[in-house]
């Protein structure tokens, strides 16, 4: 490591554990009326007099002589670490962990295939050709520049919306089709959701539909990397209703107490489906959560990859060398519908998302940060946009003609021995298809 990202890192360290609250107006997307009525004191004045203190378990405790509230919020709201405005160019002073041109342009061709294959998965599932979808639009630059920032030996413990990171590691255009179309290649056998993924080869658990659940299980991974002495972490990824739920508290409180090398990663879109964040809580945003638990914590623009790229590398590095949590609120906006099951304009105007996709585009935002490095044109957009399409065009028709995975296959991978009642089951779904072949796929394999 060269001493300027070592500068670098070092900076981003101090930020990480600096508390000194300032006034932050580019928080748009957490709602303000919660801060109104908020006035601030200082619940532990010092005075000589009546400084006294009790040894209790954890550290001494000092006594005051006047009845004192903590208030419920700060008076001004948690900053939020950021690299480059909306035009692309390095904000004056910051500090940022520097980005060689390979893997810059690595970082931005896979935030536009990420962009792409969205768009075509998408309009494959309105095609009728795939059951479901959940896109990424609005939050590519946190999928990519987080992959890019961890090591291959780091566990991943994602949501729902982290392609991304999978196809930083190497999961090929193909296999994302091979998934979504449940074929005889899909690495989960058919039995998943589309965009569920999950690849062993890639150190990328399983995608679970039920909310949080990961958390916990980054946690206990992380703990079990530690006490394997493993240099790698682990790293979950959630939304912000994500920490509405009862397993990311207790998976902070877990990591804290255990000392676990984990990396909280909260995409804070400001909605958990058609639930706004003022509903989902009272704080301020997902990011003091971190304190109250001891977990250090940062807020970072999750719609700038250099900010995300510099914030989680620094959290790497100190979770593994340090053996401590972190979290990470990534300040961001979901473009997109929620999944292919919702409309999201139904809950928010659509003249605010058509902003957001036109002022605050992490893609494009980063396009202008190469193309002033002189590392990216308008030939090579083209040409990058023209094969992906092409590229994905072809998985799809692929994983589409290839058979069904056979359906014997429901049945393993739980028991050594099936009991009697499995077996029936399989039995009885054999002989359903047999008799009713016409509504089934005809490259099922029975």
């Amino acid at each position: 490591m060269n001493m300027m990202i070592k500068k670098s890192i070092n900076t981003i360290f101090t930020y990480f554990k600096s508390s000194t609250p300032h006034r932050n107006p580019n928080l748009t997307n957490l709602h303000p009326r919660r801060f109104n009525s908020t006035t601030a004191h200082n619940p532990f004045p010092s005075n000589p007099i009546h400084d006294q203190v009790i040894d209790f378990p954890g550290g001494n405790v000092k006594f005051i002589h006047e009845m004192r509230f903590i208030s419920e919020s700060l008076q001004h709201r948690v900053p939020c670490y950021r690299v480059l405005d909306e035009n692309g160019e390095p904000i004056l002073g910051t500090n940022f962990v520097q980005v060689s041109e390979d893997v810059a342009v690595k970082m931005y061709n896979d935030m536009v295939a990420l962009q792409t294959m969205d768009t075509i998965f998408y309009e494959a599932q309105r095609q009728g050709r795939i059951s479901f979808y959940v896109t990424t639009n609005g939050e590519e630059a946190i999928n990519i520049a987080s992959a890019a920032a961890l090591s291959m030996d780091d566990v991943i413990f994602p949501q729902y919306r982290e392609q991304g990171v999978l196809l930083w590691r190497g999961f090929t255009l193909q296999e994302f089709a091979n998934q979504c179309f449940s074929n005889k290649f899909d690495n989960g056998k058919g039995r998943q959701m589309p965009a569920h993924y999950g690849s062993n080869k890639h150190n990328y658990m399983n995608v679970a539909s039920t909310v949080a659940t990961q958390i916990p299980h980054a946690v206990g991974a992380a703990y079990s990397l530690k006490m394997d002495k493993k240099d790698a972490c682990a790293v979950t990824y959630f939304g912000d209703g994500g920490s509405s739920e009862g397993d990311f508290h207790a998976g902070l409180n877990f990591a804290a107490v255990m000392e676990a090398p984990v990396i909280f990663i909260c995409r804070n879109n400001g909605w958990a489906i058609s639930t706004p964040t003022s509903d989902q809580f009272r704080s301020d945003g997902i990011v003091v959560k971190g304190q109250a638990y001891g977990v250090r914590s940062i807020r970072v623009d999750g719609n700038d990859a250099l900010a995300i790229y510099s914030a989680v590398q620094a959290a790497r590095q100190m979770a593994v060398s340090e053996e401590r949590p972190i979290l990470i609120e990534a300040l961001t906006y979901r473009v997109g519908h929620h999944s292919t099951s919702d409309d999201s304009t139904k809950y928010r105007p659509a003249n605010e998302i058509e902003w957001w996709r036109l002022s605050r585009d992490p893609v494009a935002r980063f396009r202008k940060w190469i193309e002033r490095n002189g590392w990216w044109n308008d030939i090579a957009e083209s040409e990058l946009r023209n094969s992906l399409r092409q590229q994905l065009l072809q998985t799809i028709q692929v994983a589409e003609s290839v058979e069904k995975p056979p359906l014997a296959d429901m049945f393993s991978d739980v028991y050594d021995v099936p009991p009697s009642n499995l077996r029936e089951q399989e039995k009885w779904l054999k002989e359903t298809v047999k008799n009713h072949q016409h509504v089934y796929p005809t490259n099922i394999s029975i």
